[in-house]
């Protein structure tokens, strides 16, 4: 059975095409025109304009979640189209990843505007996790800081007992029986 697929290419597109998104980034352009995004919460993301790459550097320190931010991104941008898939590879710095951009067919569309929309849809969908998790975190935090009643008790509630656990009153060495295995 065969698949008919349409692809509508630039048919009635005018010369200037209108603003069709305002984005906020917290970034800076270097001196040889480099984009530099500061807005994700482990990674930096620098848009690299002379040659068409993405490239990620972890904001402290190396870590688990440092790659897993990276490996989220490069995901979400190839399967955008935005960058090429055998293209990504770990980068020169430790601990940083990059991946080319895709050159685009028509003269017209910009790769360094497309990386940019998509790597702020990105990082607006980043926000809502890390959002989330910050207040799973707080609630944790409250939970363990300030119980209710059902969870907490009164001081003087709990009666006191000569011996309670593993701990024996009296044993110096060690509460656990170990002090025979090392004479002297």
């Amino acid at each position: 059975m065969a698949i008919n697929i349409t692809i509508n290419k630039t048919a009635g597109i005018p010369e200037e095409l209108p603003v069709q998104e305002t984005i906020f980034l917290n970034a800076r352009e270097s001196l040889d025109g480099n984009v530099m995004i500061f807005d994700h919460r482990d990674i930096d993301i620098v848009i690299m304009s002379e040659n068409k790459k993405v490239l990620t550097l972890a904001k402290q320190q190396f870590s688990d979640q440092v790659y897993e931010a990276q490996d989220r991104l490069f995901s979400y941008l190839s399967k955008k189209g935005i960058l090429e898939l055998g293209s990504i590879q770990g980068g020169n710095v430790y601990g940083s990843m990059e991946g080319k951009l895709v050159k685009p067919l028509e003269e017209k569309v910009s790769s360094i505007q497309a990386a940019m929309y998509n790597i702020w849809k990105f990082l607006k969908e980043e926000k809502e996790y890390f959002d989330s998790y910050e207040y799973q975190e707080d609630e944790e935090i409250d939970y363990l800081t300030d119980p209710d009643d059902e969870h907490s008790t009164d001081l003087g509630e709990v009666p006191q007992e000569e011996k309670k656990g593993s701990l024996i009153p009296g044993w110096v060495r060690g509460p656990y029986g170990m002090t025979t295995f090392y004479r002297y």
